[in-house]
């Protein structure tokens, strides 16, 4: 009896169905187009602070530098020296120095220590340095006779120095170098999964072996390696150490962590700054912790600085982040506000349907069915009409979705430069381009995409039904309060 009264009302009411079907799919597909941008933003974001925090790092330490005290001496700038009297003018000469940069150096017992700290699952330290190379030659000069022969004299000493005997001056002559500088990192091989080479791939060779922990090798950025024509299997030389390269990697968003990556070992010596690095990454146990982590970490770790991913996302401007907020502000406003019109919509619609069936449901009610029964059939009926705009729905969010993700519209991430929060770009710690890098804003483009998972669509049934039951409660309780008496009374 259920599904036959269930078949005739929905072939003798299709205009009423559609409707009411039609309000809830126009609000469950916005539900659906909604969330499902949102997801696009989410993922175009974190590909976007990928660049510049490391693949399964959930926050880091750093410790900023502490300005120099009123009448402290202020640390020594790097000095390069040459030869300008060598025998073997017109040679080139080279001299590098390198340095840490970024932050203040923390021990490297502070990466045990905050490993150590409640929630997190692991933690490992990298050391960011800049290396400036000053390379060239001397150029010696002519000496020209003051006899007025005009002729030339012996070479004089370079740079236009005057001759130390005799008359004369030096002509032509000097030097010409120039200074190079390109940012360094040295990683914990040991822990491949964690710090800011996770953030770039390796096109070409093979990245560090755990057991290189103190080798010679290197893994250079694609684009310093374009920039000086380096392949695999070629070395690099810092501080007259040299380096063979075992891979080129590529940054997948935006700017490299470095120029070059070396192992931790080898780039604490290289900067004498043995067992000692500037940036700590970690990885909590639980995401949904974060910050318990971090306050546990600045209350036991005295003097850093712990910078999460949300951190780092405040930091981002521009119209991704503009259609982020529109996307779960105004969006997520919206959506409520559409379903809810429509299951208000549905509701009236079915009561309505229900007073214009008096005299069918007090017949019923006199041939002996029960105000239960009578409910029910309404509420599932109205139940029928949620599950075909929950399908109509579902099947526009898709299309919406899918339209979104063809047309892949380009929005634009702005990142802070150098000095925001607690260091560098968006105050994260690290190397280059990567968390802490100090230079100026950066803008990149991220394709937009509208991913669909099954949790939204499953929000989408969920709403469908919900709606079917919003509007079974409005007619059923209109139903619930009819008399048979009602019935007979407009039958007669």
């Amino acid at each position: 009896m259920f599904f036959t009264y269930l078949r005739r009302e929905l072939r003798r009411r299709r205009k009423a169905a559609l409707v009411v079907a039609s309000g809830l799919a126009l609000g469950i597909a916005l539900v659906i187009v909604v969330s499902s941008v949102s997801s696009g933003m989410g993922k175009a974001q974190e590909k976007v602070l990928q660049s510049l925090y490391g693949l399964g790092t959930d926050m880091t330490v750093t410790k900023a530098v502490e300005a120099p005290e009123e009448g402290a001496e202020r640390p020594e700038r790097p000095s390069f020296s040459f030869d300008a009297q060598d025998e073997d003018s017109g040679e080139e000469q080279s001299t590098d120095r390198v340095m840490v940069q970024g932050f203040q150096s923390l021990a490297g017992s502070t990466v045990d220590k905050v490993g150590e700290q409640s929630g997190v699952a692991d933690a490992v330290g990298g050391l960011s340095l800049q290396v400036v190379k000053v390379s060239g030659e001397f150029t010696r000069g002519q000496v020209q006779q003051d006899d007025g022969s005009g002729g030339s004299g012996r070479e004089g000493a370079p740079g236009g120095a005057a001759p130390s005997e005799g008359g004369g001056r030096v002509q032509g002559g000097g030097a010409d170098f120039e200074v190079n500088s390109y940012s360094v990192y040295g990683t914990d091989v040991t822990e491949s999964e964690l710090g800011p080479l996770t953030s770039s791939g390796i096109t070409d060779g093979r990245t560090f072996k755990a057991s290189e922990t103190d080798a010679k090798v290197a893994v250079v950025d694609s684009a310093h390696a374009k920039e000086k024509e380096l392949e695999t299997g070629d070395t690099v030389t810092v501080k007259s150490t040299k380096f063979k390269i075992i891979g080129i990697a590529t940054a997948e968003s935006g700017d490299a962590a470095a120029d070059l990556y070396l192992p931790l070992k080898q780039a604490q010596t290289l900067a004498d700054a043995e067992d000692e690095v500037t940036t700590i990454y970690v990885r909590a146990t639980d995401s949904q912790q974060l910050g318990s982590v971090k306050s546990a970490i600045r209350k036991n770790v005295s003097g850093t600085t712990v910078t999460t991913s949300a951190d780092l996302a405040d930091t981002v401007s521009g119209s991704l982040s503009t259609a982020s907020s529109l996307a779960t502000g105004v969006g997520t406003w919206l959506s409520a506000a559409v379903l809810v019109a429509a299951f208000l919509v549905a509701g009236l619609l079915t009561s309505s349907a229900v007073s214009r069936r008096v005299r069918e449901f007090g017949t019923l009610k006199a041939l002996g069915w029960k105000s239960g029964r009578v409910t029910g059939q309404v509420v599932g009926e109205a139940l029928v009409h949620g599950l075909i705009g929950g399908a109509l729905g579902i099947a526009l969010g898709l299309a919406g979705a899918y339209a979104v993700t063809a047309i892949s519209p380009t929005l634009q991430a702005e990142l802070a430069g150098g000095g925001a929060g607690a260091g560098g770009r968006g105050g994260m710690g690290g190397p280059g381009g990567g968390p802490g890098r100090e230079a100026a804003a950066k803008t990149l483009e991220v394709a937009l995409t509208a991913p669909v998972s099954l949790t939204t669509v499953a929000l989408a049934v969920g709403l469908a039904v919900a709606g079917g039951l919003v509007a079974g409660a409005f007619g059923g309780w209109r139903a619930s309060r009819l008399r048979p008496a009602d019935a007979l009374r407009r039958v007669a």
